[in-house]
């Protein structure tokens, strides 16, 4: 049987049978996985910034937001400078100023699979390799730094 990277199969003493292991997410399961896709989960980190044209344009910092998406590009390039200079990591940055209730934990999404995200965010997590951060993203969210983080 081919296995979508990255499972393996290893075998249970306990039971005595196989099983399938994912050396990614370290999930293990007795039924094989059955698509390539479902191999295809990344976990990311983001902080968002919302502009009055966002599809919810309030968050748990502003009820409100009547900034531009202009102003939102600026504060969120301003963010991205920090980051790469090793000022502030997205984390902490994220727990202080995303619009996203992920905030409170540090901007981390977990994992997702393909068709969980918004097709730029998707598209764009996918394409970055672990530990790297995107170029500002637009999704009718707002405007997202993301960091890959497996």
């Amino acid at each position: 049987m081919d296995l979508p990277a990255p499972w393996i199969i290893r075998h249970s003493n306990t039971y005595n049978k196989d099983y399938y292991f994912n050396t990614v997410t370290k999930e293990s399961r007795w039924d094989a996985p059955s698509t390539p896709h479902e191999a295809e989960r990344v976990r990311a980190s983001h902080l968002l910034v919302k502009h009055a044209g966002s599809r919810r344009p309030s968050s748990w910092r502003e009820a409100t937001i009547t900034r531009t998406q202009e102003e939102a590009l600026e504060i969120l390039e301003g963010y991205k400078k920090q980051i790469q200079d090793g000022v502030e990591t997205l984390s902490a940055l994220a727990t202080n100023y995303s619009d996203c209730s992920s905030a409170k934990r540090g901007g981390d999404l977990g994992y997702f699979e393909h068709g969980q995200m918004q097709k730029p965010f998707e598209e764009t997590t996918f394409a970055l390799q672990v530990g790297e951060l995107s170029e500002p993203v637009w999704t009718d969210s707002g405007v997202h730094l993301i960091l890959r983080t497996a």
